[in-house]
C-alpha cells in the first residue's frame, strides 16, 4: 500500500524535519506500551551496536549534540538501562547497555519492529533501502 505523497517542499531542511515528525509520531505510537520513548529506544539501540562508547562515539552516530544526548542518557541511567564507566581518561564515560537496559530494549523490539515493517510496507521495499542509504548520505553530507 503506498503512501499518499504530501507536497513538496522547497528547503531540505523543512521537507527532513517534516518527515522526522511524522516518523517519530507513528514510532511514538508503536512504543507506547514499552516504556521507551523514541529516542530512548534509538539509545539503547546505539549502545547495542556500539557496545560501551564514550559519548562523544554516540553523539558523533547519531548526530546529537552533547547537550541533547545528555538530557536523553539520563533518565536512561536513572532507570538503570544503562551505565557509565571510566573511559580512557578521568574526563572520560564510557555508557554500556545493562542486563536491565537490554531486557527493556528486546521487550520493545516487537513494537518497534511493526513499526518498521509498516512504514516499509507504505513505502515498498525498494524506496525503504534507498531512504536507509539516502539519509545516511544526507546526514554525513551535512555533517562534512
Amino acid at each position: 500500500m503506498a503512501a499518499e505523497p504530501l507536497p513538496v517542499l522547497p528547503c531540505a531542511c523543512a521537507s527532513l524535519r517534516r518527515a522526522a515528525r511524522a516518523v517519530t509520531r507513528s514510532y511514538e505510537v508503536a512504543l507506547r506500551d514499552t516504556g521507551l520513548k523514541p529516542t530512548q529506544f534509538t539509545l539503547l539501540q546505539a549502545l547495542e551496536l556500539l557496545g560501551p562508547s564514550p559519548q562523544g562515539a554516540l553523539g558523533d552516530l547519531l548526530a546529537l549534540d552533547s547537550t541533547t544526548l545528555t538530557r536523553t542518557l539520563g533518565p536512561l541511567e536513572r532507570a538503570g538501562w544503562i551505565r557509565a564507566g571510566a573511559g580512557s581518561d578521568r574526563r572520560q564515560l564510557r555508557w554500556a547497555l545493562t542486563p536491565a537496559g537490554r531486557r527493556r530494549l528486546d521487550r520493545a523490539r516487537p513494537a518497534w519492529k511493526r513499526a518498521q515493517d509498516r512504514l516499509r510496507a507504505r513505502l515498498g521495499a525498494t524506496p525503504w533501502e534507498h531512504l536507509l542509504t539516502d539519509l545516511a548520505a544526507v546526514a554525513g553530507a551535512a555533517q562534512s
